[in-house]
């Protein structure tokens, strides 16, 4: 979660950019109406006990593993009409641990374990299991632990411990056991999976470890070889921080304590790294060295001044760098069009309950021209109505909508012409991007709401929209897989346009450069 509305929460504890405001914006009409899809056919759908809070998903021989955004207490979320007078633990939460699916037939999914509760239920107790990996050659799952908010994700509180725990599925894909546990140098955030297709049995681990601070020492990035993960051998290999870079970042406040790095994408090749950075929007990092092993020995290499975009010539977005009120920048995603000059970003923006700036219009994606990544601009955004200003206080746009619902674009997985996005209560979006000036809807998926689920999230499924679509998409022998943070596991056919490059993928992923990532990103393009 962004860094401020950790502040916010722990307390509670101006004219769009030039090149912004000339990008073309394509509209998707479809995906904000619960029990509609066009182009997309339902293959199989597990509710997942409907326990709610559902986490990232990953995928190994016939069996998913999904992860959890609360844990193993008995904690009422914000708002749950079942907390006492008396306290606050009286809602149990369904199936805490990571769920295991087998989806040998993909048309009856079925949980067939769970594992880990121990760390949910036991010494880790307060802590999410919601950022999940496999590294298929090895068997091994890798699971990100940290700590859970107790307004927003329904856990008591904690102490803030995180670390990395790595489960051998080679072993016992139902019940693997724990083989080694790698806890960062700072607190990670999100990851990116790379295999180096050069060096077979060589793994990075690309993580965002947020921070505000201008300390040039104190990591944003961080880079780290897993390659002897079995022997517990986790070697830190670069890192970097660009706060300092940004004017007046040394006071928090001027970005409204949100200038931090989120997300990761890296090409499939490894010399490039695409940062979502928050309210300090995108950049582009040169990544060469660590992808070809050039690394100080015994020592941890800095990518302080390995930006390919100077902070000035950024792309920005939004009403203002400091200061925001609405529409503020929330760089949340970003990752490359494979075999293509061009980045894909999204905007994370949940309702008002969360922030005060938060809320309609919420967060939409943006096509960012990467071929000189010196000056990168934007060419092409894409929206739904909700993102549009013409919704914001409308008759659809009520009290509980604006608090606790978010019609924001999250994780995107993409084609060379096909962006595949989870976009919260706007469904699943497939959105063509052939011509990126100009993305068009091509189908979208949003499912039937559970009646009612265990643990309902306490920001984003309180409004009316039910539906909570999240995880990265994953594409396997054709079939799409995605986890609605409420609904549980969809597996889905995809028929519109660009199908075929659906259709022929044995294996895709927006957050590693695993199965089809690197032959699709071949490119005799200047950027790799």
């Amino acid at each position: 979660m962004r860094l401020r509305i950790t502040a916010i929460l722990a307390a509670l504890v101006i004219s769009l950019s030039a090149s912004a405001a000339q990008a073309d914006v394509g509209v998707g009409p479809g995906g904000q109406v619960p029990g509609t899809a066009s182009n997309f056919t339902l293959v199989g759908h597990s509710p997942l006990a409907n326990r709610g809070m559902n986490a990232a998903l990953a995928l190994y021989s016939h069996f998913v593993y999904i992860g959890n955004r609360t844990d193993g207490s008995s904690r009422c979320g914000a708002g749950d009409p079942r907390i006492p007078i008396s306290g606050l633990d009286s809602c149990a939460h369904a199936l805490p641990g990571i769920a295991v699916v087998d989806v040998a037939n993909p048309a009856n999914p079925t949980i067939v374990g769970e594992f880990a509760t121990e760390l949910t239920t036991g010494v880790n107790r307060g802590q999410t299991s919601r950022e999940l990996r496999v590294w298929p050659n090895q068997g091994l799952l890798m699971v990100m632990y940290f700590r859970c908010s107790a307004v927003i994700h329904a856990c008591p509180p904690s102490a803030d411990v995180f670390s990395i725990k790595f489960f051998d599925l080679a072993a016992n894909p139902v019940d693997p056991p724990l083989v080694a546990t790698y806890v960062p140098s700072r607190k990670p955030h999100e990851m990116f999976l790379w295999l180096d297709p050069a060096t077979p049995g060589r793994a990075l681990l690309w993580l965002s470890t947020p921070t505000s601070s201008v300390n040039p020492q104190t990591a944003n990035l961080l880079i780290t070889d897993i390659s002897r993960a079995r022997e517990g051998i986790f070697t830190e290999v670069a890192k970097g921080n660009w706060n300092q870079l940004y004017p007046g970042a040394a006071s928090p406040a001027n970005y409204d304590f949100d200038l931090a790095l989120h997300s990761i994408g890296v090409s499939a090749d490894g010399r490039r790294t695409y940062l979502a950075y928050l309210r300090g929007h995108f950049l582009v990092l040169d990544t060469s060295a660590v992808a070809a092993g050039d690394l100080p020995t015994g020592g941890t290499l800095s990518l302080n001044d390995k930006l390919l975009t100077p902070v000035d010539d950024r792309p920005r977005w939004g009403t203002a760098d400091g200061g925001c009120v609405k529409s503020c920048a929330e760089s949340h995603s970003a990752v490359k069009v494979p075999g293509r000059p061009f980045a894909l970003t999204t905007d994370e923006v949940y309702g008002t309950f969360t922030v005060p700036s938060f809320g309609c219009p919420w967060g939409w994606a943006r096509l960012i021209q990467t071929a000189q990544p010196k000056h990168p601009h934007i060419i092409g955004e894409y929206r739904l109505p909700a993102n549009q200003q013409a919704f914001c206080g409308g008759p659809e746009d009520d009290p509980a909508t604006e608090q606790f619902t978010s019609y924001s674009s999250h994780n995107p997985t993409l084609t060379r012409n096909l962006a595949l996005i989870a976009w919260h209560s706007g469904g699943l979006q497939a959105v063509d991007i052939s011509d990126p000036g100009r993305p068009a809807q091509a189908g979208w998926f949003s499912p039937t709401p559970l009646a009612s689920v265990a643990t309902e999230d306490p920001a984003l499924s309180r409004g009316p929209n039910k539906v909570v679509m999240w995880s990265y998409p994953i594409v396997a022998g054709g079939l799409v897989y995605i986890v609605d943070i409420r609904n549980g596991l969809y597996i889905l056919r995809y028929d519109g346009p660009r199908a075929n490059e659906i259709d022929s993928l044995r294996f895709l992923e927006g957050n590693s450069n695993l199965g089809d990532a690197v032959r699709l990103d071949k490119s005799a393009g200047t950027e790799s």
